[in-house]
């Protein structure tokens, strides 16, 4: 998964907020030729299909302008769902005690897949239960991608 450029997140960042939403964070994967841009956004009062659209227009507008986005590229705004994403070390924070599920950009203890109960979080660890009863510590900047499993 390719990271978007921090002056960029920062721009959208704004423009969200000006719409009295929260960028929550951001997936860059590769379609084949062309670029899936998804950003999730949040509201205190939740999130409903009209705000996606609205973000969505302005975001649209905002890169036929600029062109942050080399290429062809689909673009999907969506709440944090179900399944809410962990973007930032802050979300890991407020998901102490939920279950996650993490997938590591490289193996760490020959896997790249845990899942278990977040215990703590750190700018260098992140400690899980796993299901079978083991604690593991993670290292957060092998994190790929991480979501809390079923958040209500």
């Amino acid at each position: 998964m390719k990271r978007l450029d921090p002056v960029l997140l920062d721009r959208l960042r704004a423009l969200i907020a000006g719409m009295g939403c929260e960028l929550l964070g951001c997936e860059c994967l590769s379609l084949g030729r062309r670029t899936l841009l998804r950003i999730y956004i949040d509201r205190n009062e939740g999130v409903t299909v009209d705000d996606c659209a609205r973000v969505s227009r302005q975001v649209s507008a905002m890169f036929d302008v600029d062109n942050p986005v080399l290429g062809a590229y689909v673009l999907e705004v969506s709440s944090p769902g179900i399944d809410r994403p962990l973007f930032e070390l802050a979300h890991f924070s407020s998901a102490i005690g939920k279950t996650v599920k993490v997938k590591l950009s490289t193996p760490h203890l020959d896997r790249r897949h845990y899942k278990g109960v977040l215990m703590s979080a750190t700018e260098e660890w992140v400690h899980l239960l796993l299901e079978e009863g083991v604690e593991v510590s993670i290292p957060y900047s092998a994190i790929e991608k991480a979501n809390v499993v079923g958040y209500v």
